[in-house]
């Protein structure tokens, strides 16, 4: 690939527009942003993931890639260990409870986490704290249209 050097490239703190599509290697999609109006973010901000970022740094404006990530070069491996049985009674008050739906919890110092919720009984519901996308091979197919 030769790239023109007049051209813009991704840095760590560029601001972007861009379409992005993440899919898994059966090729079910998960976000895409190609039949949407293109996204914009700032590097570094926490608004893609770190990983994905990576992937960015260096490309020049105008340049579409489809990139293949292994598990644990993506979201990592599935750990077990973070997969969690709560009682009912222990979850967000007020809301809907849907099998495979996120569920968002506060933290005690503020903030919030978001949790996977997998199955549910009439006493407790099994969540998983994971990225969904952890333990999946993805293909993270980016176009850069503006950098600033």
């Amino acid at each position: 690939m030769t790239t023109d050097a007049t051209l813009p490239t991704v840095h760590a703190d560029s601001y972007l527009t861009l379409n992005y599509r993440l899919a898994d290697d059966a090729g079910n999609e998960y976000v895409s942003t190609f039949d949407l109006s293109p996204a914009t973010l700032q590097m570094g901000s926490g608004q893609l993931a770190e990983p994905l970022e990576r992937r960015l740094i260096g490309l020049p404006a105008g340049q579409r890639q489809v990139i293949a990530l292994a598990c644990q070069d993506a979201f990592g491996e599935h750990n077990p260990q973070l997969v969690e049985r709560i009682a009912r009674s222990a979850l967000p008050a007020g809301i809907e409870l849907r099998e495979n739906s996120l569920l968002e919890f506060g933290a005690p110092e503020g903030g919030g986490f978001a949790g996977f919720l997998r199955e549910l009984t009439d006493t407790t519901a099994l969540i998983d704290f994971n990225h969904p996308l952890a333990g999946k091979s993805i293909r993270f197919e980016v176009e850069i249209i503006g950098i600033m």
